[in-house]
């Protein structure tokens, strides 16, 4: 089978999906063509992306949301009327889309999670099969629950992401537990996609903090906690673009632009980890065994941290109190029914993808390429 990607390029999560997903369909014997990737003009595509993946990457004008002032979590207000102003540039991305899945002649679209590859869909009605990846089609789920949060912004996030999955043939959600299938809804939960670094590496436990915040706003509270407590070793990765690829600023505190080796490194080596509660770095902390401080950053991180805390992960803050971290993690105990559960995604998730090829009568499966 040939496959198109088509990635959201905000944050790492969906970047590190495709990575993997990528390499576990090459092991099975298909073949990813190409790799559309979202930019905006607040985001840079991180370097890890483009030595890690195998597939051309293309780049397309992609709607993104804007930070408040204080550059913590998202201005809903000011980012829909940016993206209202730039909706020519859309529509022309989704003629390029449109065209990218005509020329590649693949089998197979997977979307992660990217709104114009819906709006593709719904408009173009492209002839090709598509399917979504990501833990926010759990929110579909008739199953799931929801933080108690602002009824309308829960009510936006489940519009953005139909929006998302027009005419989409199945909805693959990443969660951290089992679930039944939603007929109704298409949703077929599966495994996280864990990168096989992760899976390998021997995490050990040492005295320092790590810590990712896709918003660089947050390193106030960081900045806060470390003038309060600067015997407390401090690593934390951003998306700050106009910084150096290391700013220290003592012998105990540093902050790195997110490299994706040095960012597992530090995952594997730390005592705790503290995020803005993106779906993917919670999955490989608890898949280490590392406690969890979450600050989400917007309504679907309020999800996200609300669906891991249930599953073990950790607490929920409003900021970087790590304070808060360092008492949970005295008698945290690692979730280890999740570890079992990662580790059949690639059996599960390529058969879910096969049985769609076998559904549209287009090629035959591979299912003795299937690890067992």
């Amino acid at each position: 089978m040939k496959f198109l990607f088509i990635v959201q390029g905000e944050g790492r999560g969906h970047l590190t999906q495709a990575i993997t997903l990528e390499d576990m369909l090459i092991r099975n014997g298909h073949e990813v063509v190409e790799v559309l990737v979202g930019k905006s003009s607040s985001r840079t595509l991180p370097g890890f992306f483009n030595r890690s993946i195998k597939a051309p990457v293309k780049r397309f004008i992609s709607p993104n949301f804007l930070p408040t002032p204080d550059n913590k979590r998202a201005n809903l207000k000011k980012s829909f009327a940016y993206n209202l102003f730039r909706l020519p540039e859309y529509f022309n991305s989704m003629c390029y889309i449109n065209q990218r899945i005509k020329d590649t002649e693949v089998d197979v679209v997977i979307n992660f999670y990217e709104l114009l590859t819906g709006l593709t869909y719904a408009f173009f009605r492209p002839s090709v099969p598509s399917v979504c990846i990501g833990h926010q089609y759990l929110f579909l789920h008739h199953d799931f629950e929801f933080p108690d949060k602002n009824q309308f912004q829960l009510w936006m996030l489940r519009f953005f992401t139909r929006m998302t999955a027009f005419r989409s043939s199945r909805k693959l959600a990443l969660s951290f537990r089992e679930m039944m299938q939603d007929e109704t809804e298409q949703i077929i939960a599966v495994p996280p996609l864990l990168r096989r670094e992760v899976t390998s590496i021997q995490p050990e436990e040492g005295d320092y903090i790590h810590g990712y915040m896709v918003n660089s706003g947050f390193a106030d509270s960081v900045e806060a906690f470390h003038a309060e407590h600067p015997e407390v070793p401090l690593k934390f990765f951003w998306d700050k673009a106009e910084a150096e690829y290391q700013t220290q600023v003592d012998e105990t505190l540093s902050f790195f632009q997110i490299d994706d080796i040095k960012f597992l490194n530090a995952m594997a080596g730390c005592r705790a980890y503290a995020s803005t509660a993106g779906f993917e770095s919670i999955c490989e902390a608890m898949y280490l065994g590392k406690p969890v401080l979450m600050v989400p950053a917007h309504i679907e991180q309020d999800c996200n941290a609300y669906d891991a805390m249930k599953a073990g992960a950790g607490i929920i803050g409003d900021s970087f109190e790590l304070n808060s971290l360092l008492h949970f993690a005295k008698d945290y105990v690692p979730n280890r029914d999740f570890s079992s559960w990662a580790r059949s995604s690639e059996r599960r998730i390529i058969l879910e993808l096969e049985k769609l090829a076998t559904s549209q009568s287009t090629v035959p499966t591979f299912t003795n390429y299937l690890p067992i």
